[in-house]
């Protein structure tokens, strides 16, 4: 009787089966190599597929500053509105003027609600939109990279 594998299901095994093979867990270029022969995968597409993977393993680092800076910006935002809703709470507080209430009540529902939209697209990961601002702020970080690289250039770093 012949199973078949899918092709995902095929991969699994295989990754199991080679972390059980090697002790540490990791492997040398070379045993990598050798178990693409052993497999039949022509060592172009080895290198190809080994240049793929670097590719997508860098965007995910990136990614992940990406996010954390998102992330970071929205804990500051939040600092901020809690520090000027706190202080004028505590002002309403302390002081008779009756507007003052009003005014504070409108900062704070308008606030909540900016507040919100940015906590939302801070920690959504995902969408044309959330790819459309990660490649722009990919893009920044090159131009920041070589205007970098080229002042260290003239100041001879």
């Amino acid at each position: 009787m012949t199973e078949l594998y899918a092709s995902e299901d095929a991969q699994q095994i295989l990754q199991i089966a080679i972390a059980k093979e090697t002790e540490s867990g990791e492997l040398s270029r070379s045993q990598l190599v050798e178990i693409a022969a052993e497999l039949g995968i022509a060592s172009e597409t080895l290198f190809s597929a080994e240049r793929e993977w670097l590719s997508l393993k860098g965007e995910a680092a990136e990614q992940f500053v990406f996010n954390q800076q998102r992330k970071q910006k929205f804990q500051h935002h939040l600092v901020r509105y809690g520090i000027v809703n706190g202080f004028l709470l505590l002002l309403n507080l302390l002081t008779p003027i009756g507007w003052l209430w009003s005014l504070t009540l409108f900062v704070f529902i308008v606030w909540s609600m900016i507040l919100a939209l940015h906590g939302w697209k801070a920690y959504q990961l995902s969408g044309y939109r959330y790819q459309t601002e990660f490649e722009n702020w990919r893009r920044r970080q090159r131009v920041k990279q070589s205007v970098n690289k080229f002042v260290n250039r003239l100041l001879g770093a």
